[in-house]
């Protein structure tokens, strides 16, 4: 959702075909809670939050909650964001960063090639100590992004993941929560299993998705996708990116979104909070910007278990 406008949404009819089967599969496969401590989680993205942490400040003291996770992007080359992860911690949050391999390929990295950068990026991340959620090549079940469908094969995404794990791994890394994450399946969207790196390399599974339009809810944004998951693996969900728009009928969908997490046994969810423009695709995320959509999230809140304990990487695996 930060990057390019995504797909259309296809004919109504077609998404009550998805959720229909969404349901119906997950009837018969939903998991039990992995951990039930683990559940509960609060995430957000906000801009300008590695400049300073005062924007997560503002968004916990509108909410009234401090967040569990602080989500932030990062492109390839870049460094280990610390301030931001110190702060996070001090604040009783864990880092969450989400890799974007762009000017590289992903052939380059499951070769080797960017192996210094890797390895200098996992001894930071171990000199920190504490644990940080780590996603890679985000969405890749999508169109939009050059290491994704039609662009990447899934063979060459696996050994990649594969690859990066690794690397970490031998660099005694071992605080790290890797967070496979896709789009939600959409019409166009390549079959989320065909990316699977494998139980052994994946700790959680994100899922990215909005709620674009007033017709939206829980059951058509992700349960079809939820379903797909579930046939591969019982590794714990978290909502990773999420959000609902304006004009998708912000406050009305709040408790949606909020019931949808807690029937299916999600870890939780990290709320997109920023402000864009340009189309269904790209609306005001912002929940201070919508006094009505913030009174709905605070309510929510009130009976949204908090986790048990800090996250970790051990944490509903």
């Amino acid at each position: 959702m930060k990057r390019t406008a995504k797909i259309a949404i296809a004919a109504g009819v077609t998404l009550i075909i998805l959720a229909t089967v969404g349901l119906l599969v997950l009837g018969s496969l939903a998991p039990k809670p992995a951990n039930p401590s683990a559940g509960g989680f609060l995430g957000v993205a906000e801009v300008g939050e590695t400049a300073s942490y005062q924007p997560v400040e503002d968004f916990a003291a509108a909410v009234g909650r401090q967040p569990d996770i602080v989500l932030y992007y990062s492109g390839w080359k870049e460094a280990f964001q610390q301030r931001l992860a110190a702060e996070a911690h001090a604040h009783g949050a864990t880092p969450f960063v989400q890799i974007d391999p762009e000017h590289t390929s992903l052939a380059v990295i499951a070769a080797g090639h960017d192996d210094g950068y890797l390895i200098s990026y996992a001894r930071q991340v171990k000199a920190y100590g504490h644990s940080v959620i780590i996603g890679f090549a985000a969405e890749m079940n999508g169109y939009w992004d050059p290491w994704g469908y039609g662009h990447t094969s899934p063979a060459v995404f696996v050994a990649a993941w594969r690859h990066l794990v690794t690397v970490f791994r031998r660099q005694g890394a071992n605080n790290v929560i890797w967070l496979w994450t896709v789009d939600i399946t959409e019409p166009g969207t390549g079959p989320v299993q065909d990316w699977w790196p494998g139980n052994s390399y994946v700790t959680w599974v994100g899922i990215d998705g909005y709620y674009y339009r007033r017709d939206y809810t829980f059951g058509d944004a992700f349960l079809p996708t939820i379903a797909e998951v579930r046939i591969f693996t019982q590794r714990p969900i978290l909502l990773s990116e999420t959000a609902i728009g304006q004009v998708a009928g912000q406050a009305a969908k709040i408790p949606d979104l909020f019931a949808g997490v807690r029937a299916n046994h999600l870890l939780g969810l990290v709320w997109f909070d920023q402000t864009q423009s340009g189309g269904i695709y790209h609306q005001d995320w912002r929940l201070e910007d919508n006094p009505a959509g913030l009174a709905a999230f605070r309510q929510e809140l009130k009976t949204y278990r908090q986790p048990g304990k800090s996250l970790s990487p051990r944490a509903g695996s």
